[in-house]
């Protein structure tokens, strides 16, 4: 079945890397685990759009429309982000900042980390959801410390410190969800198992539910990059490893998201009042506002887009709060678009500060007169991400903005406000990167065709989606509308 051959994919990945990942052909097996993850989500997305959701392991594994849609995300991302990984390594070892020891440890955490991502997204039961993101944390400090710098070493145990108070508010929230439906489904393992949860959430304890719900999303919302447990994000991208912040920013962020929607659909169906929704709205306002005044000075390119990934996560949080079938399709849009495009723009980061030797931008300032294909990439990526058009991040903002327009009044105010910031302070950034510099004296470094073919397929596929929408790929928002049940989908 596809659900378990897609688990035991970077599982048999990690343990292979663990053994060999210091040999040379290790990066090479790095992206065909990647790649056979990518087509195993591809097959489970295709059982599910045919033959509806799909349970396995004594149903606790578990996947319909919301999830696969997001088990493809993930594994497309993955899969780029391992041809990423491979010139990134290659330029690291050339600077003779790479050991064999060292390698060996990127290659297997890396791995155990899509492990960790693809059990979350495919949990049927939210217990093993939160073992699975407590095991991502785990595998993303030591990733976030791998060049064992004090800077480095620093930014792992903040990441690790604020995340583990995070996880430890989830965990508070599942007990007392399993406290809520043990009265209606019995004491046992289907009193957390969430198609379980979902047929009986009218009949749930609303106050405990309530008080449930708070907890997730602090708990999980510290993933998220919401505030106020949020300081980690820019000092664990500032520091870690750039593939680690593409995949940090356009997949761990998501799927906390989603952990956190899961349990919302619950908290609507016991509720049956507004606070889950104006929750996230009040997370998701307060969220961009503060990342978006925070990139005013920021001088290290990686904090700069750091700070854009938690106010684009407060953009889809408040779409989610918002609610309504299309508000929540904008949302849905916005998490697929962002996972890409950003992704692409720290692929582009990467290669640049490998090039001039810097994040801080003042010193990167020559990137155009350098690398004329970097440069080129960065633009596009910079007015992806600002939410241009045609780009699909303007397509899920613009119908955000509506759709807060017509359901949240109070709240076009400052979400515009923050767009308005955000799009010229980073645009800003990326023509004062593109300015020129003095005249190069040393040879540039090459830029192989490897370095841009990550990068032009996210940009492409976020064209794609925000000039038309293919009626396949509308069916497939469709069902994962539908996945979170008719206060959304209907």
């Amino acid at each position: 079945m596809a659900l378990v051959s897609l688990i035991l994919s970077p599982l048999a990945g990690a343990l292979v890397l663990a053994f060999w990942g210091h040999k040379k052909v290790a990066p090479a097996l790095n992206i065909l685990f990647s790649l056979l993850t990518f087509a195993l989500s591809i097959l489970l997305a295709d059982e599910v759009y045919r033959s509806g959701p799909r349970l396995a392991l004594d149903e606790q594994l578990f996947s319909d429309g919301l999830s696969s849609l997001f088990l493809v995300v993930t594994g497309g991302v993955a899969a780029t982000t391992s041809f990423f990984s491979f010139r990134y390594m290659a330029i690291e070892a050339a600077h003779g900042h790479l050991s064999p020891e060292r390698s060996r440890l990127y290659l297997a955490l890396y791995q155990v980390f899509v492990l960790a991502m693809i059990v979350v997204l495919a949990s049927n039961n939210l217990g093993l959801l939160w073992v699975a993101l407590e095991g991502a944390t785990l595998a993303t400090v030591l990733l976030v410390g791998w060049s064992r710098t004090p800077s480095a070493i620093k930014a792992s145990w903040k990441y690790f410190i604020l995340c583990g108070v995070g996880i430890a508010q989830a965990l508070f929230g599942t007990i007392l969800l399993y406290f809520a439906s043990e009265k209606t489904l019995g004491p046992g393992g289907t009193a957390l198992l969430w198609t379980h949860l979902a047929m009986v959430k009218s009949q749930l304890e609303p106050t405990v539910i309530g008080l449930a719900f708070v907890f997730f999303v602090v708990g999980y919302g510290t993933k998220v990059g919401l505030v106020p447990l949020h300081n980690w994000l820019p000092d664990a991208h500032a520091e870690g490893p750039t593939p680690i912040s593409a995949v940090l920013s356009g997949l761990l962020l998501n799927v906390a998201l989603y952990a956190i929607l899961r349990v919302k659909v619950l908290a609507d169906g016991a509720l049956h009042s507004a606070m889950p929704s104006r929750l996230l709205i009040g997370f998701g306002l307060v969220t961009l506002l503060l990342a978006s005044i925070s990139m005013w000075k920021r001088q290290d390119i990686k904090r700069l887009f750091a700070y854009s990934s938690i106010e684009h996560m407060g953009i889809a949080t408040l779409a989610f709060g918002i609610g309504g079938p299309l508000a929540t399709f904008a949302g849905l849009l916005h998490m697929t678009a962002h996972s890409l495009v950003k992704s692409a723009i720290f692929f582009v980061v990467g290669h640049i500060v490998q090039t001039s030797g810097s994040q801080k931008i003042l010193s990167i300032r020559e990137v155009a007169a350098r690398t004329p294909g970097l440069s080129r990439a960065l633009l596009a990526g910079g007015f992806a991400i600002t939410g241009l058009p045609p780009f699909a991040l303007f397509a899920s903002e613009f119908l955000i903005v509506s759709e807060a327009a017509r359901r949240a009044p109070y709240t076009v105010p400052f979400l515009l406000f923050a767009l308005f910031v955000t799009f010229g302070i980073i645009l800003f950034r990326i023509l004062e990167m593109n300015g020129g510099g003095p005249p190069l004296e040393s040879p540039v470094l090459p830029s192989p065709p490897l370095t841009f073919f990550p990068v032009w397929i996210h940009l492409g596929v976020a064209l794609v989606m925000g000039l038309f929408f293919p009626a396949l790929l509308a069916s497939v928002y469709q069902k994962a509308l539908l996945s979170l049940g008719p206060l959304y989908g209907g």
